[in-house]
């Protein structure tokens, strides 16, 4: 991991994430933070996360981006493939602990993959 810079910012981002289980978008953070900080001041530290492997982020419905804690990522490797799933009712993501297998594509390497799958949360479901 990288050295993170104890800013302001990256203390109230990294609280975001260290109390919530389920992932935030991007949006969700500037709306809750955006009285404090500026837009362009949280993506900055949100790409800064990510690059360190505190964070890691896919794309949710609507093209939004989301971002998760990393389980055992660093600077120079992200282990976090897996899939996320999101609610098609409340819009709540989750990262999903099982894995799914990726094809080996011949004369390529996988660097990057996302796998979002959607519909109804267990709350929503029995709802």
């Amino acid at each position: 991991m990288g050295v993170i810079r104890k800013t302001k910012a990256v203390e109230v981002l990294l609280n975001e994430f260290n109390t919530s289980s389920v992932a935030i978008s991007a949006k969700a953070l500037i709306e809750q933070l955006g009285d404090t900080f500026n837009k362009t001041t949280i993506y900055r530290v949100l790409d800064k996360l990510e690059d360190d492997g505190i964070l890691h982020s896919f794309l949710g419905k609507e093209g939004l981006k989301w971002y998760a804690k990393c389980n055992g990522c660093t600077s120079t490797e992200h282990n976090d493939v897996h899939p996320h799933f999101q609610c098609l009712s409340c819009g709540r993501v989750d990262c999903l602990t099982f894995t799914v297998p990726l094809p080996q594509i011949p004369n390529r390497k996988i660097e990057v993959t996302q796998l979002l799958i959607q519909g109804r949360c267990e709350e929503c479901f029995v709802s």
